[in-house]
């Protein structure tokens, strides 16, 4: 019993000992050895779904894959297709650091930028133009009622690749004309793609797309990171929209339709590499919010 009640004393000021030791740069993560409540939103782009926590405390400086991928486990945590930190950044409006539902950190998310302009704004960061940077660089952007218009980062050079299209529009992206969209296994063929020889190792979205009109386009994706189809992917949708553009040369607006949703992509195609003044438009909202308990 004595040595029970020691233990038990003692127990908490280890704990505390070992934290301090690891340190807390900047108020960062401590080591887990006890649970932890997280205060989180979730938010929606066209179906593209995001856990997103307010780290401007700088509670969290790391996140380990395994924490992430609990998050956005769809049976087990609270479900997304991605989680974003929203971290202060000197000189910008904030930071976006965004990880992909396998854990791990990866390139640009056009809808997770929307989305985490909207849950600025929800924050009380009001700008008539936002100004905040990515894993890609700087980006602007601005609300326009229920719309979140968001500028991507200019496109210089689009390859053509056994009849298809690649580049890179804040994410790798693959590009690809079918028929009959909706009907087609995007999962399976987009898997096909995804893990050939030429993508295996670093991974590519893969998109297909089919035309309505002639600036309106079905887009489905296949995407890397969370290896299945999703309802809607901003940098896959801007890609898609730059092969399929309408003028030769000037100004193109392209509407396109997801599993999710209407998107738009408005840009200027100065030839057929370079493409600048590239706006992703469309709507994010909040779905919810609340606390998740973290485990060690």
């Amino acid at each position: 019993m004595t040595r029970k009640i020691i233990f038990d004393s003692v127990f908490p000021l280890l704990i505390k000992m070992i934290n301090n030791l690891a340190g807390r740069s900047r108020g960062g993560l401590p080591i887990l050895l006890q649970s932890m409540n997280i205060h989180f939103y979730k938010y929606q782009g066209t179906g593209n779904d995001f856990v997103i926590i307010d780290n401007r405390s700088w509670s969290l400086t790391s996140l380990t894959v395994d924490k992430v991928k609990f998050l956005c486990d769809r049976r087990f945590g609270i479900g997304a297709d991605g989680l974003m930190l929203l971290n202060p950044k000197t000189g910008y409006d904030f930071e976006m650091k965004y990880y992909n539902s396998d854990g791990r950190e990866s390139s640009m998310c056009g809808n997770g930028g929307r989305c985490m302009v909207k849950f600025a704004y929800h924050l009380g960061i009001h700008r008539d133009k936002y100004h905040f940077l990515a894993v890609d660089g700087e980006h602007e952007a601005e609300i326009d009622g229920d719309m979140v218009n968001l500028k991507m980062n200019d496109v210089r050079g689009i390859i053509e690749y056994d009849n298809d299209y690649i580049l890179n529009t804040g994410s790798p992206h693959y590009v690809k004309l079918v028929s009959d969209v909706m009907d087609y296994n995007v999962v399976d063929k987009g898997m096909e793609i995804r893990y050939s020889t030429a993508f295996a190792q670093e991974g590519i979205n893969v998109n297909f797309i089919e035309p309505k009109k002639s600036d309106e386009i079905i887009v489905r994706t296949y995407e890397r990171g969370v290896e299945d189809e999703t309802l809607s992917c901003g940098t896959g949708v801007t890609a898609s929209a730059l092969v399929y553009h309408h003028n030769e040369v000037g100004y193109n607006d392209v509407t396109v339709i997801t599993k999710g949703g209407r998107l738009a992509v408005r840009y200027n195609r100065v030839d057929d590499n370079t493409f600048t003044d590239i706006w992703l438009c469309g709507p994010a909202e909040k779905v919810f919010d609340g606390e998740v308990e973290i485990k060690p």
